[in-house]
């Protein structure tokens, strides 16, 4: 159920052909199936992977709900890292661009459903073992699947 969840979440995030084709790989939609049947060995680093879609997944809600020109440049952050091929190159990538995690929150105004998405955002990457993840991944599914992105879109163009 899970591995269904994760996917399901890619694809509420990643909307379009065009975000999916440019941030989602194959081994990347199949992170969680290949997390759950990975070596011990390699657990750890499968278990990244799948956190890094997770966080990807839920800036790109942010990015898409309030056009945040940090949260952009923090997923594509997360995107660089999940190139990555071991969990040190994945901190190597993360840490070298710290500064941004840390201004995702400075003068960042929100909606409700921002404020969620950044709450979620947090416990991804505070989650360190799978019941943890599996939680963040059934309500950021829930909170993807209950935003109206085309309401908000034509919001903006009635603003415009």
């Amino acid at each position: 159920m899970s591995a269904l969840d994760y996917e399901q979440l890619l694809r509420a995030a990643f909307r379009t052909d065009a975000d999916a084709a440019y941030y989602l790989t194959e081994p990347d939609t199949a992170a969680y199936a290949t997390f759950e049947h990975a070596r011990r060995a390699d657990v750890p680093f499968r278990f990244e992977r799948v956190r890094l879609g997770v966080a990807m997944s839920l800036l790109k809600l942010l990015t898409d709900l309030g056009d945040h020109e940090e949260s952009r440049r923090v997923l594509d952050v997360l995107h660089r890292a999940l190139g990555a091929r071991s969990v040190a190159d994945i901190d190597t990538v993360i840490t070298r661009d710290a500064k941004l995690f840390e201004r995702l929150y400075t003068n960042l105004y929100v909606n409700e459903e921002g404020e969620q998405i950044l709450q979620l955002f947090e416990r991804t990457l505070d989650a360190d073992i799978q019941p943890l993840m599996d939680a963040v991944i059934r309500e950021a599914l829930a909170l993807a699947q209950e935003i109206d992105f085309d309401a908000l879109q034509e919001d903006e163009d009635e603003d415009e």
